[in-house]
């Protein structure tokens, strides 16, 4: 995930925005220009934004996960789970904050979901505690 925004950024939003900032040059006289001081801005934004992306991904960690479903939750892998007593199944795949997408079921590693899950294996049961008051899940899958 991280890498495709690097490259979305990298590739079409740096050029996007330099196309902007070179036809504000044209019709501006750079003292009180808006669409000028917004394509400079946001050009600003983007090279932050790959800096962040790149620093993140020089000091990321691969980690492997085996074929035998013994393994234990971990950062980066997809987990599903039934929720006691109603049987209802989800899966979500637990990663940092700013990759954290709950519609998509990428949840944060900060989230109380992801802090019970984590380092919990298939079969056990997990008592979340949520705003809403405690939930009890039964892992049933680790990839």
């Amino acid at each position: 995930m991280l890498l495709k925004e690097l490259d979305e950024l990298q590739s079409k939003k740096r050029q996007d925005t330099f196309q902007r900032i070179k036809h504000a040059r044209k019709f501006c006289d750079f003292r009180e220009d808006s669409e000028y001081e917004a394509a400079l801005t946001s050009q600003a934004q983007i090279e932050e934004r790959i800096l962040l992306l790149l620093d993140r991904l020089r000091h990321a960690e691969v980690t492997s996960i085996s074929d035998d479903g013994t393994d234990p939750v971990v950062f980066g892998a997809p987990v599903t789970f039934i929720e006691l007593p109603d049987g209802e199944k989800e899966t979500y795949t637990i990663v940092g904050v700013e990759e954290a997408d709950i519609v998509n079921g990428i949840i944060s590693n900060e989230s109380p979901l992801a802090n019970s899950l984590v380092e919990r294996s298939i079969g056990e049961q997990v008592v979340v505690k949520t705003p809403g008051g405690e939930m009890t899940l039964q892992i049933v899958a680790v990839r």
